[in-house]
C-alpha cells in the first residue's frame, strides 16, 4: 500500500485511495499525481494511497491494460450514493474462497456516526467459508483453487478518531475478515486502513490546531461497528459477485445463492 509511512508517520490522510492490481500500482500511482497536477489540486508533492491484490487467474496481468485514462476516469466519476459492488473496478478480476470475489460494501450505525467498510476480496479457500457463523465452504462443491490471495480494507467513520484510535479501528477489520473463515494464508497480503472524516485540517497544519476525539468510553462500539460492517462486506462481494471466464479461458464460478437460503 503506497503512501502508508505517511500516513503512520503523520497521523494524515488526503486525496482518494486507490485499489487496483498487483502489478498496475505504479501507474495508478503516478496518474492519481497527474490527475492532482491537472485539477491544480496538487500542494507541491504528493503520496497516494495505492493497494493492491492480485488477480493473474483471471487477467492478464502482465498484459498492463490498466492506463491513465482508467485512473482519471474513476477519480471523476466519483460520487455520492450507492456503491458498486462485485466484478467491478480493482475488484474485477478477484476471487474469494473460491468463487467469484471482488469489490464489497456494508456500513453501521452508532448513535450519531456511520461506520463504513469497503473490501477487495481476494483471498480464502473454499472449505474455509462461513456465513453468519454457518460452515458454507463444507457443505459447497469442493474446489481445488489455491488460498494464495489476499483482501483491502478500508474502513471509514465521521466519529472524530485521533491516529492511534483509527490505527485501533484498522486492527479490528482482521475480527471481522476471521468470521468470515479467512486465516491469513501465507502467501496472503491482508492490508487494513482505516480513516476519519470528524478532523478537517484543509486550512493546512503548519500553525496550532484543534481536534474533536471520541471519548474511549465510545470507542468500543465503534469497533464492533467496523467488525460487523466488515463480515457483511465480505459476504456482499461474494453475492453480488457473477461467473466470469478470464485469461485463458478460465471460469470462476459466482457464489451460488442457493447455498445461503434457508430450507
Amino acid at each position: 500500500m503506497t503512501g502508508a509511512a505517511w500516513i503512520e508517520e503523520s497521523g494524515l490522510l488526503s486525496g482518494a485511495v486507490m485499489l487496483t492490481n498487483t502489478h498496475s500500482v505504479g501507474v495508478v500511482r503516478d496518474a492519481v499525481i497527474a490527475w492532482e497536477h491537472q485539477k491544480g489540486r496538487l500542494r507541491g508533492w504528493s503520496l497516494p494511497v495505492v493497494a493492491e491484490t492480485y488477480d493473474g487467474l483471471l487477467n492478464d496481468i502482465n498484459g498492463f491494460h490498466v492506463k491513465p485514462s482508467h485512473v482519471f476516469e474513476a477519480l471523476g466519476g466519483a460520487a455520492s450514493g450507492r456503491v458498486a459492488e462485485g466484478n467491478v473496478g480493482g475488484g474485477t478480476g478477484m476471487i474469494c474462497y473460491g468463487y467469484k470475489g471482488g469489490i464489497g460494501t456494508s456500513s453501521r450505525l452508532v448513535e450519531d456516526h456511520v461506520v463504513g467498510a469497503l473490501v477487495q476480496a481476494n483471498h480464502g479457500s473454499r472449505h474455509q467459508l462461513r456465513v453468519c457463523g454457518i460452515p458454507v465452504g463444507e457443505l459447497a462443491e469442493k474446489s481445488d483453487l489455491p488460498d494464495r490471495g489476499s483482501i483491502i480494507i478500508v474502513l471509514a467513520t465521521n466519529a472524530p478518531m485521533l491516529p492511534h484510535q483509527l490505527r485501533a479501528l484498522a486492527r479490528r477489520a482482521a475480527l471481522g475478515l476471521g468470521r468470515t473463515g479467512a486465516v491469513a494464508a501465507l502467501s496472503s497480503g491482508d492490508l487494513f486502513l482505516a480513516f476519519s472524516t470528524g478532523n478537517s485540517l484543509d486550512k493546512g497544519v503548519e500553525g496550532n490546531h484543534t481536534v474533536t476525539a471520541l471519548g474511549h468510553g465510545l470507542c468500543t462500539p465503534v469497533y464492533e461497528a467496523a467488525v460487523q460492517a466488515t463480515e457483511e462486506a465480505i459476504v456482499n462481494a461474494l453475492v453480488a459477485a457473477e461467473t466470469m471466464t478470464g485469461f485463458g479461458g478460465r471460469t470462476i464460478e459466482a457464489l451460488p445463492h442457493s447455498l445461503l437460503r434457508g430450507p
